[in-house]
């Protein structure tokens, strides 16, 4: 069954998930909202994640990127309390301390498609539901391919 994004909204609230220390420890991942980062004309992609206050999540929750590349991210933290985010870049994870009400950015490089996770260390975020997801479409580096035959696509 599928639901639609007001659906799910009401469903989540009517079952007590749509908020920290409610039936669940926190929101879950994928419960958030779905955003997509913009191309600058220098070929960087951008995007802005808040953590609004009292709600213990990222906003968006869901990340989407048309391509992997070099990603400027910048986070917001709204919330009363500190929280951080350890982002993977490739094979150099980076790690922002975000005191409450402050405001940080972060380069990273993604240069693979694929779903990559992040979350907050500090305390028990990640466990009451501090965790996001960056999607990257596209397709693999030529460095990354298999030395194979052409395969077929959907």
């Amino acid at each position: 069954m599928t639901t639609t994004s007001g659906d799910r909204t009401a469903e989540l609230a009517a079952a007590g998930l749509d908020g920290q220390n409610r039936t669940a420890l926190g929101r879950l991942l994928n419960t958030g909202s779905i955003g997509n980062a913009e191309e600058g004309a220098d070929g960087v992609l951008r995007a802005t994640i808040r953590i609004p206050e009292d709600e213990l999540r990222y906003d968006p929750a869901i990340l989407v990127l048309p391509h992997g590349g070099d990603i400027e991210l910048t986070l917001i933290n709204d919330d009363k309390n500190t929280h951080c985010a350890v982002l993977p870049s490739n094979g150099d994870p980076k790690f922002i301390w975000l005191v409450n009400h402050s405001k940080g950015t972060a380069k990273l490089n993604l240069d693979g498609p694929g779903t990559y996770y992040y979350g907050s260390a500090s305390g028990n975020d990640e466990g009451r539901g501090l965790t996001g997801a960056i999607v990257i479409g596209g397709e693999v580096p030529d460095s990354a391919k298999l030395d194979r035959p052409p395969q077929p696509r959907p």
